[in-house]
């Protein structure tokens, strides 16, 4: 199973051997542990339960989950899979070694959060002309509707909460791989700040 969790470091690029430069984000990716196996026939579907990162203050109830799995996790998260790779258990542990150069993942994070935005910013509106006595109207919604039907219909764009969202990244290849030092690279952006939580998801 090729899942992992990390935390974003930040961009730069490798230089192949033939010169070129490929922009690649870094990731500190592992190691993960194993804190949960879910079967078919004992919770309805498969999934592995992983932890990650070394977290302080855990409530009884995650510090008596993991327990078997020695770890007291900074962040769990759970995977669906179609079948449960034989020598997955409790306290089994994953890292960098299970993705190979040129595989094609999957990365999910928390995109930045930008607070309360107009509709400049969040939906790409144009503003309107400065000219012609439009002092103080040039980044305004305008008209959110006609006189009829009397009403503002669901998801017109609007000024509101920016950011923050659950955010996937689709086919990104990893490029760079360091074993010792838990570090993957993936070629292009990924979603988050820096030192946000991202879970790595292969594809088989």
């Amino acid at each position: 199973m090729k899942t992992l969790l990390g935390t974003k470091i930040g961009m730069t690029q490798i230089i192949g051997e033939d010169g070129v430069s490929t922009p690649i984000t870094l990731v500190q990716a592992g190691p993960v542990t194993v804190t949960q196996v879910k079967t078919v026939e004992t919770d309805g579907y498969n999934a592995v339960q992983v932890a990650f990162g070394k977290g302080k203050n855990l409530s009884k109830a995650v510090a008596g989950h993991t327990k078997p799995a020695d770890v007291t996790p900074k962040a769990i998260r759970e995977f669906r899979v179609d079948e449960i790779p034989a020598d997955f258990k409790v306290g089994t542990k994953i890292n960098v070694e299970a993705f190979s150069l040129g595989d094609i993942v999957d990365v999910t994070g928390t995109s930045k959060g930008k607070g309360f935005a107009g509709t400049v910013k969040r939906h790409n509106f144009t503003t309107s002309a400065k000219s012609h006595g439009g002092n103080g109207v040039v980044r305004r919604v305008g008209s959110i509707g006609s006189m009829y039907p009397q009403k503002v219909f669901k998801g017109k764009k609007m000024p509101g909460r920016m950011g923050a969202d659950r955010v996937t990244v689709k086919n990104l290849v990893v490029a760079y791989i360091d074993v010792e030092n838990n570090l993957i690279g993936l070629k292009g952006a990924v979603p988050g700040p820096k030192k946000g939580l991202v879970s790595i998801g292969g594809k088989a």
